[in-house]
């Protein structure tokens, strides 16, 4: 992805000011907290409630959020990372869903830029896949059972080894 589409997404994202980060409660592999540990993130801003996730505030505004914008965006969780890319997972098939403009205005441009999209769904894929990999067992069930309304789905990529 060039520099200047990562200005664009930026620029796209602070003027939203965090949509997707209302009552998403984002899931968190022990290797993604370890590392927002590590780089002076508190222990306090993560619970379980069936699967390891950033805490949310009383108006369902993820804990990490700050005059709209994320205090931990360079090392923030994986699905966070991979939006406006979702997923859902069928034993080994891992399903990927594209969020609908009315919930994140990224998806316009990337719908308009090929290769700004083909870079963000690579992205995705990855860190989709990783954290499948690492999450035990019991809490991608519990994750799988979140409904994730305004999603089409783009994609479904055969995994290795059965999971959900």
């Amino acid at each position: 992805m060039n520099k200047e589409w990562i200005d664009i997404a930026e620029e796209i994202c602070r003027r939203c000011g965090g949509i997707c980060c209302v009552d998403a409660h984002p899931p968190v592999s022990t290797g993604r907290k370890d590392l927002m540990v590590r780089a002076g993130t508190s222990e306090n801003v993560f619970e379980f409630y069936g699967y390891q996730r950033l805490a949310a505030r009383s108006d369902g505004t993820c804990i990490m959020m700050k005059n709209g914008r994320c205090q931990v965006h360079g090392i923030k969780p994986e699905t966070c990372i991979s939006g406006p890319f979702t997923f859902d997972l069928h034993g080994n098939v891992l399903e990927i869903y594209l969020k609908r403009e009315s919930l994140c205005p990224l998806v316009r441009y990337l719908k308009e830029d090929r290769e700004a999209y083909d870079c963000q769904y690579e992205m995705a894929v990855k860190n989709i896949t990783s954290l499948v990999e690492e999450i035990p067992r019991s809490e991608l069930e519990v994750i799988v059972r979140i409904p994730e309304p305004e999603t089409d789905k783009v994609a479904e990529i055969i995994l290795t080894r059965g999971y959900v």
